[in-house]
């Protein structure tokens, strides 16, 4: 992984508007042609009903025209490897490969990776609702 996915993610991580929970999450992901869109996690008085750092750089991601997604950084200010929600496992694994590298970080930088398919193995698959 290139150090600059996890500064992406880091720098995400510390917008992050995580006024109830107070913690904070960064995600970025990259695409097979270079591109990096990352995002924070956005919290809104009606807890749980904001948003997670992965959905967030989905979301640019989506808005940003999409392609294959080559690798995925997470990283939490108060917890090292932190990994994606059970929700957000399911959103990536919707746009990435089982392969896809997922970079768990903390810090100072990556302290785990593993593949979506091992985070996710028994994820939903979109042509089961077809």
């Amino acid at each position: 992984m290139s150090h600059d996915l996890f500064l992406a993610a880091k720098a995400a991580m510390q917008k992050a508007h995580a006024p109830y929970s107070r913690f904070p999450v960064g995600a970025a992901l990259r695409t097979e042609d270079g591109r990096i869109f990352a995002g924070a996690n956005i919290e809104v008085a009606s807890f749980p009903e904001g948003w997670c750092a992965e959905t967030t750089a989905l979301a640019h991601y989506v808005m940003g025209g999409g392609g294959a997604i080559a690798e995925i950084a997470v990283i939490a200010e108060r917890m090292p490897g932190v990994t994606p929600c059970g929700g957000c496992r399911q959103r990536l694994a919707e746009f990435a490969d089982p392969d896809t590298k997922l970079h768990l970080c903390d810090q100072n930088g990556v302290v785990a990776t593993v593949t979506m398919g091992e985070m996710l193995p028994f994820g939903f698959a979109g042509d089961t609702l077809k």
